[in-house]
């Protein structure tokens, strides 16, 4: 049986945790900061007091963490991962992180017990707690051979995109994308009211056509139609995400003026949708005239 360690239970990772035990895994948990303490432990979730004591008890170790610097802390600084590796060990990354900090920890792993595969997801903490996942994954094929059972258990799909770094830049052009058709469906979903049109019968319409995007099909009508905003997922995580984007559009030199005036609307979007609000919010941005 494989044993399970995760990193990280906030919503995310303490869904994985649940999805895990729920598939017949052997699962260790760490973060001093969780909120979900007791409904983990009477799942069945092995809660432990630090990173030593669960990486002598994990064979794959799941990280679901904020920020690639809090990343980088855990796996090659004092105490962290590396300091505590066995023979065989596989770190998986859940988070949406920079590709230049992942390509940085793969480097300094180099030559040690840790190997590193990079596997951000998507469809937020209700996909986390039900196991459907979906999952874009760097790293080695024997690697992911290795986390079979651990995939099998977190997603309901998942890609292989390339060597590592190229799960996390996957990631970020999937909510660059994701930004853009935000904005996007925000502005024709303000001009089929005013044209006094049914939105929800003209979304059908766009869903049946070319126009349809994830934001069409999926999050207007169970975010933003109905008025629930309630995705789990909140501005301040996608503004965060969408730094990362333009860090990596700066370093690629790539020309791309719509994404740049998407990141411009999102960032300048933060005077009027606070970080709190969820991320669905940005289709109700409207720019006062400049």
């Amino acid at each position: 049986m494989v044993k399970l360690g995760v990193v990280g239970l906030g919503n995310m990772g303490a869904g994985m945790a649940l999805s895990a035990v729920r598939a017949g895994l052997k699962v260790v948990g760490f973060d001093p900061a969780t909120q979900s303490r007791q409904v983990l432990q009477e799942a069945g979730v092995t809660l432990v007091d630090d990173l030593a004591a669960l990486s002598a008890q994990a064979d794959v170790i799941v990280l679901s963490l904020p920020t690639s610097d809090v990343v980088e802390k855990v796996v090659l600084g004092e105490g962290g991962l590396l300091q505590h590796a066995r023979e065989g060990q596989i770190v998986l990354d859940t988070s949406t992180a920079d590709p230049a900090s992942t390509l940085r920890i793969a480097q300094a792993l180099q030559g040690s017990a840790l190997r590193l595969v990079d596997g951000p997801v998507s469809g937020g903490p209700r996909a986390a707690h039900g196991g459907s996942m979906t999952m874009l994954l760097g790293g080695e094929a024997a690697d992911l051979k290795a986390l079979a059972p651990v995939l099998d258990a977190l997603t309901g799909k998942r890609v292989h995109v390339g060597p590592v770094g190229a799960g996390h830049s996957a990631k970020l052009f999937n909510n660059l994308l994701c930004g853009i058709h935000l904005i996007a469906a925000g502005e024709a979903i303000r001009v089929a009211r005013a044209a006094g049109l049914d939105v929800e019968q003209i979304l059908k319409g766009v869903n049946a056509g070319s126009g349809r995007s994830g934001v069409t099909e999926v999050n207007c009508p169970t975010w933003i139609l109905n008025g629930a905003f309630d995705s789990g997922f909140t501005m301040k995580l996608m503004r965060k995400d969408l730094r990362l984007a333009v860090a990596m559009i700066e370093q690629s030199g790539a020309s791309v003026p719509l994404a740049r005036e998407a990141l411009r609307l999102w960032a300048d979007s933060a005077a009027s949708v606070d970080d709190g609000e969820d991320f669905n919010r940005i289709v109700d941005y409207e720019e006062q005239a400049r």
